[in-house]
């Protein structure tokens, strides 16, 4: 194991804690996997940080999280019976 490895590591055991203790208790799901039927925040950040480690994974993170902010806001000027993909009706 490489000393580089190990910030990795730790923000994916991290990230695997949310997954599994946190994230089932909230009550509700990643608004911009909500809306666009793809992966959750964390699993995408998980996916970044494994694939460029830690440092070169704050900026993409970083703009997943605003994603997820914009779809939020997004998804509460929609009302809720209708859907995005089906234009509302």
């Amino acid at each position: 194991m490489k000393v580089t490895d190990t910030p990795r590591r730790i923000v994916d055991a991290a990230i695997t804690g949310y997954q599994r203790h946190i994230s089932p208790r909230k009550g509700y799901r990643c608004a911009r996997g909500a809306l666009h039927g793809d992966q959750t925040c964390s699993a995408a950040v998980r996916g970044i940080i494994r694939e460029r480690g830690v440092i070169r994974g704050i900026r993409p993170s970083v703009m997943r999280f605003v994603a997820c902010y914009q779809a939020a806001a997004l998804l509460k000027l929609v009302p809720e019976t209708a859907t995005i993909r089906d234009g509302g009706a």
